[in-house]
Formats: C-alpha cells, structure tokens, sequence
C-alpha cells in the first residue's frame, strides 16, 4: 500500500525498559518488538510510523515540534511524564494534527499519581489498559481518524 501519510509515535522514561520492567504490568514485548510491529501495521495501512523513545522531556518537546512540520498524527505515550510535564501538554497543544495519548495499562487502577494526567486535555483519544497490543490498534485505526480531517 502506498504511504501516504506519517504518525510518530513518542515514548518516554523507562519504556525502553519493556520486557524486563514489571511484566505482570507492561508484558514481555520489547520496545523494539513494538517498534518493528508499529512499523509494519503502519505500512499495510498507508502510514509511514517514526517509532522514538526518550527518557528526556525536551527531547520529547522537541520530537513534538518537529512534528508540526513533519507529521499527520502522534501517538504519545508520555509514560511516568504524563503526570508531570506542562511542557510536554504545551507543546502538544502547538500540533495541529491528530494526537492520541497511550497507555499500557490503566492509569486508573493504579497509585493515585497516576490518575492525574497532563497530556489528555492537549489529545483528541485516550488509549489505556490493552496492554501492548494497544499501540497495534491506535496505527491501524489512525488512517480512518486522518480521513476526517
């Protein structure tokens, strides 16, 4: 399938730990495991995915605004900055393409920090608690979403 359009899907601290880091929670599927699997979804659906991880916040801004030039969509999932960063719902607030907030587990279930999140008012969907088939999902419903706009 032709691509036509480009997503980046952003990760922040401690994902690049997946697989090892808390299983019963996050799974046994690395960040590259998802990585591959986003990438080729992305290309059966038309969607060229640029697949980041950082533990750094201004890394993440600055994946964010290089996205207003570059990108159809992001897909974030913020991790332990979802509940921190101003600056990270800021800059997403700047992209004017389609934005979704992703979470392997529910945030929800867990401590009471992490009910809180900064990033879902600067995000048009919310992903949670399907585990890591949830980032399989968001790229192949992503084309349908960008054909709205």
């Amino acid at each position: 399938m032709k691509v036509n359009r480009k997503a980046y899907v952003i990760n922040g601290p401690n994902l690049n730990l997946l697989g090892t880091r808390e299983p019963e929670i996050y799974g046994t599927d690395t960040l590259e495991i998802i990585a591959e699997r986003c990438r080729d979804q992305g290309r059966k659906v038309g969607l060229e995915v640029v697949f980041l991880q950082s533990n750094y916040e201004g890394e993440i801004v600055e994946w964010i605004q290089q996205a207003i030039k570059e990108a159809d969509a992001i897909v974030i999932n913020a991790a332990a900055y979802t509940h921190t960063s101003v600056a990270i719902h800021d800059a997403l607030k700047t992209f004017p393409g389609y934005k979704i907030e992703l979470h392997i587990s529910n945030p929800h279930l867990r401590e009471s920090f992490r009910h809180v999140s900064h990033v879902s008012s600067a995000v048009d969907a919310v992903v949670a608690g399907l585990g890591v088939r949830g980032y399989d999902l968001v790229i192949d419903l992503l084309p349908e979403m960008l054909s709205h706009d």
